[in-house]
């Protein structure tokens, strides 16, 4: 049984529309407090909002009976501080059963000023949320923004639209750790199943593990020569693949000990599918790391790009190459924002296996279709194709994409109009969105899995809008301070 908010005030309790805040703190909590105390104080859009998110709720569930899970409103307030402050859920435990205003916006007052939130309970209601209710509650704090401003309906938007990299939480990947890694956890499921079943031939599962540990050591020792000397070279190569063959078969015989073990698992007809599931798909990675190292390692072989994958824990991480200065290779997965005028995030896409000019007009269409004011959008030259250009102009009448390459006579009268070079130096304004992002959160993402790395970028979009709609705020009451101070 969920409820959107308690609707009854308890004794001692701050109603969310008396709390204050201070206009001219410039930290990050007080502005997105402001931001949520706006939606929730705002008739309309507090309807619209908790409409949206009692979809988290299970269809199945009935709402009359259960015990009470936790507020939605709660649910959204805590998704958005820990990605607009960048916090992990140790973090946000250590804060909201603290920190004063934050509890008083999930609605605590005196009476129940000792309730503390254990972690796994925050871990399992923030991912309740999904992408599409995030996105959705999205679009209804953009328009509450544009109606803060004071847009006009008749008033149309200026809309930049780039990409950038967001980090997966994964080390730097190589042949050798990522095999340690599937080997890892191959012993570790197997013996835990093993010693719930009575099963031998286990005991020494973290000694194995230290042994392959060792001799994944080696290697990594005997690689670290930058001798120039040829005849070192050629000694510290047969030493590397000397290492690397007995590390492939300490890998080997343990691989050999799973299988065996879950052939007996698999004859006694347990309850453990799930976990022995588990145990084959790293057995699956294994396998398939060995492969690859015996092929670079011993016989000189290039991986193809595409046989390659870059974390076991996180298989959707893609090795980005951007040509950033200083910077040779990112680990992560691409995003594209859209942003107007006004400094709103109006929408976003998740670029998996994707790059710019892939998604300029799925993201062109999608973003038309949630806000039919658009006047221009402009991009840069990683969104330029031919086919591009053409299929842009039939969505906007003002497209302000660059070509790549030498320009003919009609796109050099094209770029050089004042309102391309106008909108064009307005387009750089999206990079200080992204680094607001990244600095409140899309870093890195410490989500699991590509679900978890989606609901954490709409989580890290709708704080930031939300933050953008309580700085407005500030910025009135400040002025409204000043008056009548003068």
């Amino acid at each position: 049984m969920r409820k959107p908010i308690e609707q009854q005030l308890k004794m001692g309790e701050t109603d969310i529309g008396s709390i204050e805040f201070d206009p001219r703190s410039r930290d990050e909590i007080p502005k997105l407090l402001r931001g949520l105390q706006h939606i929730y104080c705002t008739p309309e859009l507090n309807e619209k909002v908790f409409a949206i998110l009692e979809n988290i709720v299970p269809k199945e569930t009935d709402p009359n009976n259960g015990r009470p899970g936790m507020e939605l409103w709660k649910i959204l307030v805590l998704g958005t501080i820990r990605l607009i402050c960048n916090w992990d859920y140790d973090k946000l435990k250590e804060i909201v059963d603290n920190h004063k205003k934050i509890r008083q916006m999930l609605g605590h007052g005196i009476i129940d000023d000792d309730k503390e939130y254990p972690i796994q309970t925050l871990k399992d209601n923030v991912s309740l949320l999904t992408p599409e209710v995030l996105d959705r509650i999205n679009e209804v704090v953009v328009n509450a923004g544009h109606q803060l401003v004071g847009k006009k309906k008749e008033q149309g938007l200026n809309v930049r639209c780039d990409s950038f990299v967001v980090k997966t939480n994964v080390h730097f990947p190589t042949d050798i750790s990522l095999l340690f890694d599937a080997v890892r956890k191959v012993v570790e499921l197997t013996a835990r199943i093993c010693f719930q079943e009575n099963i031998s031939g286990w005991r020494q599962s973290y000694h194995l593990i230290r042994n392959v540990k060792r001799a994944r050591r080696r290697i990594q020792n005997t690689k670290r020569s930058t001798s120039k000397d040829e005849r070192k070279r050629t000694k510290r190569e047969k030493k590397i693949k000397k290492n690397c063959r007995n590390y492939l078969s300490e890998v080997e015989s343990l691989l050999e000990r799973a299988r065996n073990s879950i052939s007996v698992l698999r004859a006694k007809s347990i309850d453990k599918e799930k976990t022995i599931v588990e145990i084959e798909s790293y057995i699956t990675h294994v396998e398939r790391q060995i492969d690859q190292t015996r092929r670079r390692v011993i016989f000189g072989e290039t991986i193809p790009h595409s046989e390659k994958v870059f974390s076991i824990f996180e298989p959707h991480t893609e090795w980005i190459v951007k040509g950033k200065a200083g910077i040779s290779q990112e680990l992560g997965i691409r995003v594209c924002i859209v942003e107007d005028q006004y400094r709103f995030i109006l929408n976003h896409r998740v670029m998996q296996n994707e790059i710019d000019v892939d998604i300029a007009v799925p993201i062109t269409e999608d973003t038309v279709s949630k806000y039919s004011n658009i006047f221009n959008f402009s991009y840069d030259k990683g969104f330029h194709s031919p086919k591009n250009q053409i299929d842009l102009r039939k969505i906007l009448d003002s497209v302000i994409l660059p070509k790549k390459g030498r320009l003919s006579v009609w796109d050099r009268a094209r770029e050089h109009s004042d309102e391309f070079l106008a909108l064009r130096r307005q387009h750089s304004a999206v990079e200080s969105a992204i680094n607001a992002l990244e600095n409140h959160g899309l870093d890195r993402c410490s989500d699991h899995g590509i679900d978890g790395f989606k609901r954490y970028v709409s989580l890290a979009i709708i704080a930031r809008n939300l933050q953008r709609i309580g700085d407005i705020l500030q910025q009135r009451e400040r002025k409204r301070r000043k008056r009548l101070a003068a």
